[in-house]
């Protein structure tokens, strides 16, 4: 609960998360309640199963984390193709300085997730977790590095599908510039374009949002419904 996108965000007060994390415990409880194994005798078995389904709801919860990271990859690029890359502000989400547009999508990620419901499918996905992984089993940890090395790599592919109108311009924007330095060597040709650069990218930026956005999305309700 505490590293779900939208719940467990730095802005929300602790206390606010814990009843939560409280509230949600007691529901899934009930829910899966007949598939809990029997009270083991003693204590520290006991104990060390508890401490077994924290690690397990962590990790699917840093799963979640994850794949907002691609947000933060897409803003990344995307500054540094608009000239925006050393303009930093405070982003809520990460907890830490980051570039302006990768907060702005952060922002309005959660704002999108809160929207749509998608915050309902997480719930939801807590439930089904315990089919994936039944209480009390122990995960093969070969298959949870696989998976984790899985959502790495596709979180990065999908920030940088994200930002490809970005790239795009970057590359043609900056393939002129070169070919109009070599012709007028005597003009700072990158100095005197760059508010053009910053309008024309802030411009793309804009048109694209719904598209990149969508595609975040998509990639987020496709994981959260592996778990269901």
């Amino acid at each position: 609960m505490m590293l779900l996108p939208g719940i467990g965000e730095i802005g929300v007060p602790t206390r606010v998360r814990l009843g939560l994390a409280i509230i949600v415990a007691l529901i899934v409880g009930g829910i899966v309640g007949g598939q809990m194994p029997p009270m083991p005798e003693q204590p520290y078995v006991f104990a060390g199963l508890i401490i077994q389904e924290v690690l397990i709801g962590l990790f699917f919860g840093a799963l979640a984390r994850l794949m907002m990271s691609a947000l933060v990859v897409a803003g990344q690029v995307a500054g540094m193709q608009t000239g925006l890359a050393f303009a930093q502000t405070f982003d809520p989400t990460q907890g830490q300085q980051g570039a302006i547009l990768a907060s702005f999508l952060n922002l309005t990620a959660v704002t999108l997730i809160f929207a749509t419901g998608l915050h309902h499918l997480f719930l939801t996905g807590i439930v089904g977790t315990y089919a994936i992984i039944p209480a009390g089993s122990i995960p093969a940890v070969g298959d949870v590095a696989q998976m984790g090395t899985h959502v790495v790599a596709q979180s990065f592919r999908v920030g940088l599908q994200m930002a490809a109108p970005l790239i795009a311009f970057g590359l043609v924007f900056y393939l002129a510039l070169g070919v109009l330095s070599r012709l007028m060597p005597q003009v700072q040709i990158f100095f005197v374009a760059m508010p053009l650069n910053v309008y024309a990218g802030l411009a793309i930026f804009a048109i694209s949002l719904g598209a990149i956005l969508s595609v975040w999305f998509e990639h987020m309700e496709t994981y959260v419904q592996s778990l269901n």
